[in-house]
């Protein structure tokens, strides 16, 4: 264990504080059907800024004409989602950066953070901890699997249908295309009945069902860049859902609840870090919810200085777990800061997710505004 100082003794407490609010608050083409060709990216709006990290030019018919030309469509059919189907599905790679190789021109980082273990979570989940689930989706490659978490909705407080994200388990990107059949599961494996390779009841691997993504958002600086860097600063996507029955209580109902994403949070507030997910490559299996609870303030890595520097943590979660929800306790409970979207596969393993700040909250505002 790390020597305890002041400093750290009041992280450590902050950190077993969120824990302790996460434990106990309230038929589409398969992996063998033909790849759907890549859509090219849409053209930016004519009033859209130089800079793709700066969209504070944006008005409403910029945003709608965005979202109209980004052309997401999910096809997800009721019932396709088995629980042999889900157990099957691979993790969603995760972009890899080496933090130990030498930095290119322009990129700021710190020092690779010190190796923080990822810690299964007991079973059963409680409520809270409910709200982390796993993303299923289609890619040319084959089913694949993210994380992501239950995010509050402002506009319909206590029936919220949204779920926050990674952009990569969203879209490949520039030059790709939306994935397919995209489905939220919370609550993944609750009781942890559910074993990997072995058959296992549906209602064991989804206890509050399946939500099938019906709108989706990413960054247009996502969909108009490409490879690992500055992009990767925006790497995050919203999702409104609905249940496969298509009535029925909201997403936020049926868990239990949902987390708010705190925007512009300042930095030198984010003391300490609980990164959760569903890891699914080795030596993890995506069966697990999982944690790695950084005591330290995370570190920096920046592509491009004009847009906000990423947050770095260490973190021995491996790939299936992008996406998945880093949560910091503000005023007593817990918030969403970021999510997981960079890392690499090194035994001193880290993550790195967004800082999500204006071009972050300038998204968020108007898909739960406008994008029914």
């Amino acid at each position: 264990m790390p020597r305890t100082t002041s400093r750290g003794h009041r992280a450590a407490t902050a950190v077993a504080a969120l824990l302790a609010v996460l434990t106990l608050a309230a038929a589409a083409c398969g992996p063998d059907g033909p790849a759907r060709p890549a859509a090219p990216p849409p053209a930016l709006p004519r009033s859209a800024p130089t800079s793709l990290g700066d969209l504070t030019g944006w008005k409403l018919e910029d945003w709608a004409k965005y979202v109209a030309d980004s052309g997401f469509a999910n096809d997800a059919a009721p019932g396709a989602w088995t629980a042999a189907r889900m157990d099957a599905a691979r993790p969603r790679p995760t972009p890899e950066y080496s933090l130990a190789s030498p930095a290119a021109p322009g990129v700021e980082r710190g020092a690779a953070p010190a190796a923080v273990p990822a810690v299964p979570q007991p079973h059963p989940y409680g409520p809270a901890a409910a709200l982390v689930g796993r993303l299923f989706m289609t890619t040319p490659q084959g089913d694949a699997a993210c994380s992501a978490t239950v995010v509050s909705d402002p506009v319909n407080p206590g029936r919220s249908n949204l779920v926050y994200t990674a952009a990569h388990c969203l879209h490949d990107g520039r030059g790709g295309g939306w994935l397919k059949d995209l489905v939220f599961v919370p609550g993944y494996n609750r009781d942890g009945q559910a074993a990997h390779g072995k058959p296992y009841a549906d209602r064991q691997a989804a206890p509050y069902g399946r939500w099938t993504a019906v709108r989706a958002l990413v960054s247009p600086t996502w969909l108009q860049e490409s490879g690992v860097g500055a992009h990767n600063q925006f790497d995050y996507g919203i999702v409104r859902v609905r249940g496969e029955g298509g009535s029925g209580p909201s997403l936020e109902e049926a868990v239990g609840g949902s987390v708010p994403v705190w925007f512009n949070a300042p930095r030198e507030q984010i003391t300490s870090a609980a990164a959760y997910g569903y890891p699914a490559e080795r030596p993890f299996d995506g069966t697990q919810l999982t944690h790695c609870d950084s005591p330290v303030a995370p570190g920096r890595l920046s592509f491009d200085r004009s847009r906000p520097a990423m947050y770095v943590i260490g973190c021995t979660m491996t790939a299936g777990s992008g996406g998945g929800g880093w949560f910091i306790t503000k005023d007593g409970k817990p918030n969403l800061v970021s999510v997981g979207a960079l890392g690499n596969r090194n035994p001193a393993g880290y993550q790195a997710g967004p800082s999500l700040q204006d071009q972050a909250k300038q998204a968020f505002d108007y898909f739960v505004k406008n994008v029914r």
